[in-house]
């Protein structure tokens, strides 16, 4: 596995709070292949496993945080520091 990158804490509270309010959202992320993959559904989870950060969502996708490019439109914010 390729380093992980942490992303901005206030997105990761995004994520989460998408996850608490069972809304639906539009994801884009990379694939192992690099290749831009669009999916819609619910995120389920925001866990930490294996030294990064995951979600998972309701048909069972796991997505490493750092793959993420956008959620609802809102591109992926990285932290700073």
């Amino acid at each position: 596995m390729d380093k992980y990158i942490l992303i901005d804490c206030g997105f990761h509270d995004e994520l989460e709070a998408l996850a608490t309010l069972r809304q639906s959202c539009r994801i884009v992320y990379r694939n192992a292949a690099g290749e831009s993959v669009e999916i819609e559904g619910l995120i389920v989870d925001v866990y930490a496993a294996n030294q990064a950060d995951f979600l998972r969502m309701n048909n069972g996708i796991e997505i490493r945080l750092d793959k993420l490019v956008s959620v609802n439109d809102k591109q992926i914010s990285f932290c700073t520091d």
